[in-house]
Order: C-alpha cells, then sequence, then structure tokens
C-alpha cells in the first residue's frame, strides 16, 4: 500500500508510543494466550514488531505477510541484524492462495479496515481461514467502528488523533489518523468504515465461528494511573477474536 511505503520508518516509530505496549501489546498476548510451539501467520505485519514479539514468545514458525514493500523491507533488515527465524512475503493479503492449514493462528493487527467494502472484508477473512488449521484462531486489532470518532473526544495525549465523517460514517467512508512519535515527528493514513453487523455478517459467511469484539485492556502495573482513562472511556481501536 503505498502510503505506508512513504510513512514506514515513522510507522515503525510509533509502536515507541506509551498506549503501544500498555494496552495495544498487553490485549493482544492477554487474547492470543500460550503461543508457544504454533505456526502463526502475521497478517499486515507491517516492519515485523508483532512478528518478531511472536517468535520471541515461542511460536515454532511466523511468516510476516504486508504489501507494502517498505515495511518488509525494514522487517527482513531488522531480520537480519538480529536473526529470529522469522520470514516474510510483500504480498496483498486478498490476492494470497494459502495452503490449507498452514496456520495455528493468525494475527491480523490493522488488517480488516483496509477492506473498504465487503466483498473484500470477505476476501480478507476467506484467506486467513483457509489458512488455518481447524479450530485454529483469528486473532487481531481494528479500528473501533463500535464507537466512530466523535469532536468531543480526543487521543492526543496518546499521539493520535482520529478523524471521520461529521455525520454518523457510511459503508466505505475514510477513517483519518495522525500519530505524533515520541520524538515529534508526525504521520498520516486512513483506513476505512464499515458497520459492525458488515463484520458479523463477514465471519459468517466465511466461515468463522464465535467472533467477538474483545475491546482493549490495561497491563496491570497502569491500571491506577488515571492518564488511561480518556483511551479506556472512548478506545479508538478493539481487539477480535474468532475460529475456524
Amino acid at each position: 500500500m503505498a502510503q505506508y511505503d512513504a510513512i514506514a520508518e515513522a510507522y515503525q516509530d510509533s509502536k515507541q508510543l506509551p498506549f503501544r505496549k500498555a494496552i495495544e501489546r498487553y490485549t493482544l498476548f492477554e487474547a492470543l494466550g500460550d503461543v508457544r510451539g504454533l505456526k502463526v501467520l502475521d497478517m499486515a505485519c507491517g516492519a515485523g514488531f508483532y512478528t518478531r514479539l511472536l517468535k520471541r514468545a515461542g511460536a515454532a514458525a511466523v511468516t510476516g505477510i504486508d504489501v507494502s514493500a517498505e515495511m518488509i523491507r525494514l522487517a527482513e533488515r531488522e531480520e537480519a541484524r538480529n536473526p529470529l527465524g522469522c520470514s516474510y512475503v510483500c504480498r496483498d493479503v486478498a490476492d494470497l492462495e494459502p495452503e490449507p492449514g498452514t496456520a495455528d493462528l493468525v494475527v491480523a493487527m490493522y488488517l480488516l479496515h483496509y477492506a473498504g467494502t465487503r466483498d473484500k472484508l470477505l476476501r480478507f477473512l476467506r484467506v486467513c481461514r483457509d489458512a488455518l488449521e481447524p479450530g485454529g484462531r483469528l486473532v487481531g486489532f481494528n479500528d473501533n467502528v463500535m464507537r466512530p470518532p466523535r469532536g468531543t473526544v480526543s487521543w492526543r495525549k496518546y499521539g493520535l488523533e482520529k478523524t471521520g465523517p461529521l455525520s454518523a460514517p457510511n459503508e466505505g467512508d475514510p477513517i483519518h489518523y495522525r500519530f505524533t512519535n515520541p520524538d515529534g515527528g508526525q504521520f498520516e493514513f486512513h483506513n476505512f468504515f464499515l458497520k459492525p453487523e458488515t463484520y458479523d455478517d463477514a465471519f459468517r459467511e466465511a466461515g468463522f465461528r464465535g467472533f467477538r469484539w474483545l475491546g482493549v485492556s490495561l497491563e496491570p502495573g497502569e491500571r491506577n494511573n488515571p492518564f488511561w482513562d480518556d483511551f479506556l472511556d472512548n478506545p479508538p481501536v478493539i481487539a477480535y477474536a474468532a475460529t475456524k
């Protein structure tokens, strides 16, 4: 995706924002549970941040897949510097034709909200389903479609701003993000809104069961810190899980 080729290094740096560890990373690994010995596909892997964390957590094999050539270049550069045994593929997830049962677990961090249409969302989900062993899980993060952006809510102190249409968003409307990194550098990108019921229907049609939105959680060491109250009261992003 061209927008990510241009911002790849800045996006990689945004993984150092405090909410990434205290909320995003904590919520993801709570949802994943024990990954030791699992075969994992990391869809929309970016520069491989979670790909490497999954391998360090004991996954037997982890392959990262991303449409951005620059993101994959950064991921492979880090693998060359610090080999963990991760592998990477530059490809649009919607165009993959995985071997059935390639993975025990598919992680999709911020993939699905790039679909823009129900048809492409269904294609993303079918690719994930085809890759999984029976009983395998799909776990990821998404733009919080349960709470579209409102002008009264700000996440600026967490390093991000999120805006959408002035009225209730329609299917396919763009949702804009601006990040401010710890060093003050900024970058922007957009994804697309789809209704919660569109996600429900697509997961069901793709052959997943038990699809649910998981919300977000704060790591225990930060739970008495009021700094996080606004984020937790109006989370801009949301976790989800489903089973094949």
